[in-house]
């Protein structure tokens, strides 16, 4: 059983389960908090989140908030979205699809990664340490979902029909209607499918990742005369799973049906001469973590290969079943698949809401969506003549504010390079890029064309991995240098270098550097939808540490000592915290002081108790994350000057700003890391600064004071790890940062920034 403690043993257990050389290099960085404050936080600030781990038999860290229940909680914000009746009913549809989506992922990774590391520790799913872990998160998790069905079932498929738009049941469905889906199915569907009845000839299939599939109960002995009583169907992802009907059956507006539905529809039919007792549609979800032992293999790109065929079959990690589901036909699943009972989900729909984003495509109504917006292009960037794009950047940075601001710069960037004479290199990280992508074919056409294209691409990014091997086998066959970065480590900066022949005022040919420096990805797609910014420069003194960068991941020599960038794993975590305890000094001589960082996740243990110890010493600490924060703020003699906020709206927010006062020097950071342990010490990530002032000006309003200010898309937490909406207080006016964003750098907008 796991101990009970009071908050004095908790305060000596925070200090002892901290490694000696950790230990050691907090006490040289004063990194290491007042035993007093830890004692106040568990005994006065936290009753609500007490009681609850009292219930569930689990221990109060008065220190640090629980990663995974942190990002539930940002997955509630995200599904918070769907009940927001201001917004159009078929954005309410997508904000539902993407909550499931992002609680496919969080099992995928983060249940799968608890329970690999209890396994690899010879743990079992009954030790009571995988039990602590996991039962942190299944109580909220069932409540999600059920949170996530009963807006489709009560709100949104009810309102999408009051404006003609119906996804019907068979039970709801005319008669002609019927006769059309059981033509359909005898046509396009039973065709394709392949029922296997179980028996020692017949074992229980391979059931792919997140697949559609349907047990089914038989009363009887099959044509054999064997008693064979459950079979599986696994229905073909080459099916589509949502199906629009005839228009001429339609007559009061648009009639989709789900491929479930139509299975549960005819599923007798399939076993002809066999009386079907009961069925249930189920999903199974595995672990989709991707490994490879990268000191061994010989050639990362086809190990990957291999490995990404098995992704599918990784261990199973949670059950999806229909609501209805007799109890055994669930429990046979479960100890199919091995799953423990709390990850079995029963829900009041199909199995996998993502699939309803099928149905969203296929409707126009502009009505039922966001407004269009078109996004906004520097006015000095009219043409993507090689000439135009480098002479600019000859007079100016430029500071491009995605997705408010068109990304086609950046492309137009690597266009004009390659086909500019007098280019000679082009050197270019990429993470995630799609499967297609003007950038990477304009890379193709430059080494097709002779000049020096260094691609460092990463292998390893989660969910991309198979577009990233089919650029750089292209990449490859056209004759660029492809780089699969640093073992054991992921490529996660975002970085592009152009050097060119030039000739000087007297004549003579040199050099010149030309970067691109980004928070994002270079993907065409995630550029229209991510908040990002992305720097253009011909700083050379900068452009020269982007190619020190790209030496060191391709020759794996230690890079040398830069003045611009902070590169981790080596000195970023380092120089934030360094960052953070110049502020506190400043504060400790009685000036102002103050750190505002924007990022996706807050986790890493170092940078929080920096920051903790700045809030004690007077630091104004403003932080805006967007996902998980294991930071408690707002506790007296702890954090009681550390403010929380996260920003939940029509695009994504996905920029990493970092920004200290210094004494009115005001040192702005972009960056492509979060403060998350595995971006400062297990990845390959850049932060840069932003030099010119004005541009510096407009990465803290754009990117940070609006953002601040914002009280209509805004929440914040608090010191019990919960968070709550804001909203315009009494007399003050709604401000939404995106919407101020889209009509500040828009197309539409008289702004050309």
């Amino acid at each position: 059983m796991t101990k009970k403690n009071k908050p004095e043993e908790a305060v000596e257990q925070v200090a002892e389960a901290t490694p000696p050389k950790e230990r050691t290099t907090r006490k040289k960085a004063n990194l290491d908090i007042n035993p007093a404050h830890l004692k106040q936080v568990a005994e006065t600030a936290l009753p609500k989140e007490r009681a609850t781990r009292k219930k569930m038999n689990l221990d109060v860290n008065p220190v640090y908030l629980n990663r995974e229940l942190s990002l539930l909680a940002f997955n509630r914000r995200v599904l918070s979205q769907a009940e927001q009746h201001h917004i159009p009913l078929l954005e309410r549809l997508r904000y539902l699809c993407i909550a499931s989506n992002n609680l496919d992922e969080f099992f995928e990774v983060r249940i799968a990664s608890l329970l690999a590391s209890g396994r690899a520790d010879g743990l079992t799913d009954d030790s009571p340490a995988l039990i602590e872990a996991l039962q942190l998160t299944s109580v909220e998790c069932h409540q999600l979902v059920d949170r996530q069905y009963s807006i489709l079932n009560k709100e949104v498929l009810p309102q999408l029909s009051a404006n003609g738009i119906h996804l019907l049941s068979d039970g709801n469905r005319s008669e002609a209607q019927r006769s059309w889906v059981k033509s359909f199915f005898e046509q396009e569907i039973r065709p394709l499918l392949t029922p296997i009845g179980l028996d020692p000839a017949h074992p229980f299939p391979q059931v792919v990742n997140k697949s559609l599939n349907f047990i089914v109960e038989m009363s009887g002995k099959n044509a054999f005369g064997r008693h064979t009583s459950i079979a599986i169907i696994k229905v073909p992802r080459v099916l589509p799973r949502v199906i629009r009907m005839p228009d001429s059956l339609s007559p009061h507006g648009i009639s989709f049906c789900l491929l479930s539905s139509i299975i549960h529809a005819h599923i007798h039919e399939l076993f002809s001469g066999r009386e079907v007792l009961s069925y249930s549609q189920f999903r199974v979800t595995r672990n989709s973590d991707l490994w490879v032992d990268e000191e061994e293999v010989k050639n990362l790109r086809q190990a990957l290969q291999s490995e990404l065929q098995s992704r599918q079959f990784g261990v199973a990690v949670r059950l999806e079943v229909a609501k209805n589901s007799p109890a055994h036909l669930s429990d046979f699943l479960l100890n199919q698949f091995a799953i423990a009972p709390n990850r079995l989900y029963a829900v009041d729909g199909p199995v996998n809401l993502v699939r309803l984003s099928e149905m969203i495509d296929q409707i126009s109504q502009p009505n039922l969506r966001f407004p269009p917006f078109a996004q906004g292009h520097p006015a000095y960037l009219t043409s993507s003549t090689a000439e135009d794009i480098f002479s600019q950047l000859k007079k100016r940075d430029i500071l491009l504010h995605h997705p408010f601001q068109s990304f086609q710069p950046v492309v137009d960037f690597i266009l004009s390079a390659a086909h500019c004479p007098d280019v000679l290199a082009i050197k270019q990280t990429i993470y995630r890029t799609g499967m297609n992508s003007d950038l990477m074919e304009a890379l193709i056409f430059a080494a097709k064309r002779g000049k020096e294209v260094t691609v460092i691409v990463e292998l390893m990014a989660r969910f991309d991995e198979e577009a990233n091997i089919n650029w750089a086998d292209k990449l490859e066959r056209a004759g660029a240098q492809v780089v699969y970065g640093v073992v054991g480590l992921k490529t996660h900066a975002k970085l592009a270098l152009v050097i060119r022949r030039e000739r000087d005022k007297d004549g003579l040919g040199m050099l010149c550097y030309y970067a691109h420096l980004g928070t994002g990805n270079y993907h065409p797609n995630t550029t229209k939808l991510y908040t990002d910014f992305g720097l253009l420069t011909a700083n050379q003194k900068l452009a020269m540490e982007v190619n020190e960068v790209f030496m060191h991941l391709t020759s794996l020599t230690k890079p040398k000592k830069m003045d611009y960038l902070w590169l981790a794993p080596f000195a970023l975590q380092k120089e934030i915290i360094r960052a953070i305890q110049n502020e506190t000094e400043i504060a400790k001589q009685g000036h102002p002081a103050h750190i505002i960082a924007k990022m996706n996740a807050l986790l890493d243990e170092s940078v929080i108790r920096a920051l903790y110890a700045a809030s004690a010493e007077g630091v104004k600490i403003d932080l805006i994350v967007r996902g998980a924060c294991a930071l408690r703020p707002g506790v007296p003699g702890l954090s009681e000057n550390i403010k929380v906020r996260s920003i939940i709206g029509r695009f994504l927010e996905h920029t990493r700003i970092y920004y200290f006062r210094n004494k009115l020097q005001n040192d702005v950071y972009l960056a492509s890391a979060d403060w998350m342990n595995r971006n400062l010490f297990r990845r390959i990530e850049v932060a840069f600064p932003v030099l010119d002032k004005t541009l510096k000006k407009r990465v803290i309003e754009e990117g940070l004071s609006f953002y601040m200010k914002d009280n209509t898309d805004a929440w914040e937490l608090h010191s019990d790890g919960n968070w709550r909406k804001c909203k315009p207080r009494t007399r003050q006016a709604a401000f939404n940062a995106q919407q101020h964003l889209m009509a500040l750098l828009g197309a539409e907008s008289k702004t050309h920034l």
